[in-house]
């Protein structure tokens, strides 16, 4: 059985570590990138089935990052959850619209994290 593939993008270090060392410790195969323009790299190369999107990042920000994941035919079918703080009334409503099939809070719950990300990627949404 094939390992998950996932691909965390976040501009925060910490962040992104965290995230990255959680997967992988509950068997995801793991890539990871500080900014949308090097997620993009790692689009084409790893493949990932799923793309774990800060939304709040330099140069490019997350919600054009999943606009242009979903607006590119060999990509449209990647799953791309929103890994941000935002919590305000609406941005879950921007996020899907750009989108996002969905989103994680920060600061994310280190033993529900890994279960939430397979819940993504069994969702219907996931299945293109």
């Amino acid at each position: 059985m094939s390992r998950p593939r996932v691909l965390v993008v976040d501009d925060s270090l910490p962040n992104l570590e965290l995230a990255a060392y959680l997967l992988m410790r509950d068997g995801f195969d793991v890539a990871k990138a500080l900014d949308a323009l090097d997620a993009r790299a790692q689009l084409s190369a790893f493949k990932p089935e799923l793309v774990l999107m800060d939304i709040q990042m330099p140069k490019v920000d997350g919600l054009t990052a999943a606009r242009q994941i979903k607006a590119n035919p060999a990509t449209a079918k990647v799953v791309v959850v929103a890994f941000t703080a935002y919590a305000m009334k609406g941005d879950e409503m921007k996020m899907l619209a750009a989108g996002c099939d969905g989103y994680i809070s920060k600061p994310i719950d280190a033993a529900r994290f890994a279960g939430q990300v397979r819940g993504f990627l069994a969702a219907p949404t996931a299945a293109g």
